[in-house]
Parts: structure tokens; C-alpha cells; sequence
């Protein structure tokens, strides 16, 4: 066994004990509007989570030299954002909006992805997510950082609503098999669900 204190290597190294560790890591699919009107996107699997009461999720957006990115700076000045979630059928497209875009063009026309209007709040969807959520923002927590500025955003949305395709919803329940989820692992690999079983709770 190897043992490891992380004030002892680098920022990079830590992330790539994580990343490669912490897996596979669900993916957030997001989009927000910015304050032109520019609906923006970009993946994030540093999410989960948080609550059922209220239904919340936790998606943390790391920042560029000390820079909000687009996605924490939008959610944060318009305080709305949709979530979605990200599997096999799209997630070609989903990659490519992990391009570095300048915040007047947007990722989602870069990818093709067509866009639809949420129930509840501006901030649009994409249609091609099979689940999305519509988002408030509940909390804006910077964190970390070397005591100059904070190294990301932790975003707390409160889902407002839930849109689910007809074919996976049953009497409540996803059917795992047919959402076909893909989670990242490290470097450019990810995921698919694979292999399904289960264990009792005790009592």
C-alpha cells in the first residue's frame, strides 16, 4: 500500500489520483443563459446528489485562473440553470461542448443540439436529453484556492422540474437499461452502466 499526503505533490497530481480513483463519476450536462442572451453548456462530473427534501443537486465548476467559467457566472447572475442528464445517445455531442468558447458563442449550436423551453424557469433545456431539470440556484459556495481566490463554485440547485422520456419512467421508477447513462473515468475514457446487481440491506 501506498501512502500519500497530498501537501506533498502538486495540484495536478492530487486531481489525477481523484479522478482516476473517484470513478465513474456521473455526468452533468448543463446549461444556463448569460445576461445576452447567450444559452451556454458544458459538462461537469463533479456532481451528485444532495437532497430529496427539497430535491437538490451539487455541481462543482473548477475556475480558470481564479475565473468563474461561464456555467457558475451565468447560474449565479441569473440564478437558474438546467441540469441534464447525459447518456449514450448524445454523448458525441456533449463532448463537443467541452470546447473553450468565448461567452458570446454558444456551445450548443456549436454541437447541434436543439434547444427547448423549460416550464418553470428561462433558462432553456436541449431536447436531445431524455432527462433534464429545471434548476434554481439554492447556493453559490466558492471553495478552495491558495487564499488568493477560490479554486470553483460548488453550485446547490433546487429542481423545480423534472422532464423524463415516457420510455424510461415506470410507476415512479428510471429504467437503468434503457437511460443507458455513460459516467467519466479518467483522461478522454468514460463509461457505460454495465453490469447490474444487487444486494440486500440488512436489517
Amino acid at each position: 500500500m501506498i501512502t500519500i499526503d497530498p501537501a506533498d505533490q502538486s495540484e495536478r497530481d492530487n486531481y489525477k489520483l481523484m479522478i482516476g480513483s473517484i470513478i465513474p463519476r456521473p455526468i452533468a450536462f448543463v446549461t444556463t443563459l448569460s445576461s445576452d442572451g447567450v444559452l451556454n453548456a458544458a459538462p461537469y462530473s463533479y456532481f451528485n446528489i444532495v437532497t430529496a427534501n427539497p430535491p437538490m443537486v451539487s455541481i462543482s465548476v473548477q475556475r480558470k485562473n481564479g475565473e468563474r467559467k461561464d456555467t457558475s457566472r451565468n447560474a449565479i447572475e441569473t440564478g437558474e440553470f438546467v441540469v441534464h442528464i447525459s447518456d449514450e445517445s448524445y454523448v458525441s455531442q456533449i463532448n463537443v461542448t467541452a470546447a473553450n468558447l468565448p461567452p458570446e458563442e454558444s456551445e450548443v449550436s456549436l454541437a447541434g443540439l436543439t434547444p427547448v423551453a423549460s416550464e418553470k424557469i428561462t433558462v432553456p433545456g436541449v431536447a436531445e436529453a431524455r432527462i433534464r431539470m429545471e434548476c434554481i440556484l439554492e447556493q453559490a459556495i466558492p471553495l478552495g484556492g491558495d487564499g488568493r481566490s477560490p479554486a470553483c463554485d460548488l453550485l446547490i440547485g433546487r429542481i423545480v422540474c423534472f422532464h423524463v422520456d415516457d420510455t424510461l419512467y415506470d410507476r415512479g421508477h428510471i429504467d437503468p437499461g434503457k437511460l443507458a447513462p455513460v459516467s467519466r473515468l479518467a483522461g478522454s475514457s468514460y463509461a457505460k452502466l454495465g453490469d447490474v446487481f444487487a444486494i440486500e440491506r440488512p436489517e
